[in-house]
């Protein structure tokens, strides 16, 4: 995406729904211009075209999530894609971050292996580049959609990595990292368990807020990619915990 499309997408986060002419007046550029820049967004399946204007997709909450600070979830997910070698085998939990990542991994390694429990990134990336995915089976979550639950647990079983990264809801001293689901919070434990590493890939904005079940110790994190604007206190915390953290 170009930085026009990144700011169509921060004007629909924040109106909803914007009209077409609206969209020209507001960036500058001719009406046939935005046409065509919505066409690309609405082929990502970010937005909804409709008579004269343009809306998020409100029908999956992941693309909404994508669409929410898209630029700097580029940048984290284009910092975390660095992390990986060509030819690795890695793990990638579901969310935007991820989502993100795993395509920035697609387009840019070779030969890489993901394994994921999100059939949202499994499709999200498989028409990029030259990786080999491994969904894991389960109970599917429609909105999320995820893998969760005990057979989750039994196909991750086999799969053992060097790097396992995971999205968050939220971060405090006293939680740790938290999430809004319990089921995906207890599938990411599992997966913890399969992984070397434990990375986090997050905005600012979920630190300091509280999510409703704990996803990983904090004691279990080697690392968190996250942006310049994490609050002062979370990043000191972290780093005494020996935790690296990298605000791009």
């Amino acid at each position: 995406m170009n930085e026009r499309h990144t700011k169509i997408l921060d004007l629909l986060t924040k109106y909803k729904k914007v009209e077409v002419s609206k969209l020209s007046q507001l960036l500058g550029v001719s009406q046939v211009t935005i046409r065509k820049d919505l066409d690309h967004l609405e082929n990502t399946g970010i937005l909804i075209r409709e008579h004269g204007y343009a809306k998020l997709n409100e029908s999956d909450d992941i693309n909404n999530r994508l669409a929410y600070r898209y630029d700097i979830k580029q940048k984290i997910a284009s910092y975390g894609a660095t992390m990986v070698n060509d030819g690795e085998t890695i793990m990638i939990e579901s969310g935007s971050c991820c989502a993100l990542l795993a395509l920035e991994i697609a387009k840019t390694k070779k030969d890489v292996t993901i394994i994921t429990n999100s059939a949202f990134i499994a499709d999200y990336i498989r028409k990029n580049g030259h990786v080999d995915i491994i969904l894991l089976g389960g109970q599917y979550q429609q909105e999320s959609q995820v893998m969760v639950g005990p057979i989750t647990k039994r196909c991750m079983e086999p799969f053992f990595v060097d790097k396992l990264f995971i999205g968050i809801d939220g971060f405090n001293e006293k939680t740790g990292f938290t999430g809004n689901d319990f089921m995906r919070g207890e599938t990411v434990k599992d997966m913890t368990k399969q992984a070397n590493k434990v990375i986090v890939v997050s905005d600012s904005g979920k630190f300091g807020r509280l999510g409703l079940v704990n996803l990983v110790p904090t004691s279990q994190v080697s690392c968190v990619i996250t942006d310049d604007k994490i609050n002062e206190s979370s990043k000191l915390y972290l780093e005494e915990q020996g935790i690296e953290v990298i605000a791009v």
